[in-house]
């Protein structure tokens, strides 16, 4: 069972704070009490701490568990369990712990609206993001959840707002802690951000290939981690486009044995290709911005060329970038169609190929602009 750091509520209101939205009066006792009652759920301990310290409002991110339409509440509860059950008509998705999926989809369905009825509680904390709903527990992860694909967004309440509004983390050290939702997280379909990007890589020449290592290279400077094969093959295309460091052969070269090889190897190859003392710093308020900047450019690029999903590339562009600099204004209308992508009710079938290619078109628009965008 998960438990502290707790949330106090001096700490709350300090991190409401940090929101820039309205907050009003916390919710008392008794109306917590009241909400739980009504809508058939319980809060976890620290989502309950937060919202007694003050009720956030002013935008329909934040649910309004006073004043707000209660069909509207009751729907973004029941949107989690929802999801799942529109990838089980539409797009064949199965829980392997359930019982053998019916050849039917009606009676898929069905099968698989009772296994949900025992599922733990998620609760809506702003927009998409969910806190489990478990009564007396501190700590659980904020969950980032779009039907099946469903991604770890703060380590715990404090380390989520921290990061999707000031653009400070922890990192993702948290892991899932309830049971059926960790399985998307620990072992199921949804893409994780904080994993290795999932990119092909693109380079067609030496400059691109050389350009691709210095990419690698700021995304692990900012805390992401990578595949041993990334590194390898960045290598290989490198050493491919004829660019000569003594190192690469060595790097490009590692076989799966030896791949625990690959970090050493590739910061000896950064050291020759005179890349480590160009890159930048981490000298303003917000966390490696220099860096995050050029990451998002490349990223865009990706998008472009068809090396990145757009759904991915978006999700980390929102995750890394837009959340990471301080929601800059000009990243909002990638932010906004990414999130078109992930809706449950925008992507029935046929849908997700226009979404798609509107988050291509909006990389496309930025890339075109001043670097890096204003405002």
């Amino acid at each position: 069972m998960p438990s502290p750091p707790r949330l106090t509520p001096d700490a709350a209101r300090a991190l409401q704070g940090m929101l820039r939205t309205k907050i009003g009066p916390g919710l008392t006792e008794r109306e917590l009490d009241a909400v739980e009652t009504r809508f058939g759920f319980t809060f976890s301990a620290d989502h309950r701490v937060f919202l007694a310290a003050g009720l956030p409002h002013g935008s329909s991110r934040w649910p309004d568990w006073r004043d707000g339409d209660p069909g509207e509440l009751a729907e973004r509860l029941a949107r989690p369990v929802e999801g799942v059950l529109f990838d089980v008509e539409h797009n064949v998705f199965w829980h392997p712990g359930w019982p053998s999926r019916p050849a039917e989809t009606s009676e898929a369905l069905r099968v698989a609206r009772t296994e949900l009825e025992s599922v733990p509680q998620l609760v809506p904390v702003h927009g998409h993001r969910y806190l489990p709903g478990t009564a007396g527990e501190y700590g659980h992860p904020v969950l980032s959840v779009h039907q099946t694909d469903i991604i770890l967004y703060g380590n715990d309440l404090t380390d989520y707002i921290q990061h999707e509004f000031t653009g400070r983390s922890n990192g993702l050290l948290a892991h899932a802690s309830v049971d059926f939702w960790s399985y998307f997280i620990e072992g199921g379909p949804g893409i994780d951000v904080s994993l290795p990007t999932p990119f092909t890589p693109y380079a067609r020449s030496a400059q691109e290939a050389v350009d691709c290592i210095r990419m690698l290279a700021l995304e692990r400077l900012i805390g992401r981690r990578h595949h041993p094969e990334q590194l390898v093959e960045a290598g290989l295309t490198a050493l491919t486009l004829d660019v000569e460091t003594e190192s690469l052969p060595l790097l490009a070269g590692l076989s799966r044995s030896e791949h625990e090889q690959a970090d050493a190897l590739f910061d000896q190859v950064l050291a020759e290709l005179a890349l480590r003392q160009d890159l930048p710093t981490d000298t303003t308020d917000l966390p490696w911005e220099v860096a995050r900047w050029e990451l998002v450019r490349w990223w865009l690029r990706l998008i472009v060329n068809g090396s990145l999903a757009p759904g991915a590339g978006g999700d980390l562009i929102t995750y890394e970038g837009w959340g990471a600099l301080a929601q800059p204004r000009t990243l909002r209308p990638l932010v906004d169609k990414t999130e078109a992508y992930n809706d449950r009710a925008a992507t029935r079938l046929g849908d997700r190929e226009p979404l798609a290619d509107s988050i291509v078109e909006e990389s496309r628009r930025l890339l075109t602009g001043p670097w890096p965008p204003q405002g």
